[in-house]
């Protein structure tokens, strides 16, 4: 059973994911395009609190499990 998102969209937090990604249009594109596979696959590398496809593809990029290069 995972653990429930109670923060709402306060989680995860987008000073803490800017951090990672330099710029909010690319952590946009990035979460989108993640969230799809995610979706499609319903698979996760990791435990996440998020369970919509748009929160998981952001903790994953919190987590430095997704990347791109532009």
């Amino acid at each position: 059973m995972s653990k429930k998102n109670h923060d709402g969209l306060r989680y995860p937090s987008i000073d803490d994911l800017l951090e990672v990604i330099d710029s909010k249009y690319k952590l946009a594109y990035i979460a989108a395009k993640r969230a799809k596979i995610i979706k499609r696959d319903e698979f996760s590398p990791i435990e996440t609190k998020c369970v919509k496809p748009v929160g998981k593809a952001l903790e994953e990029i919190l987590a430095g499990k997704t990347t791109a290069e532009f």
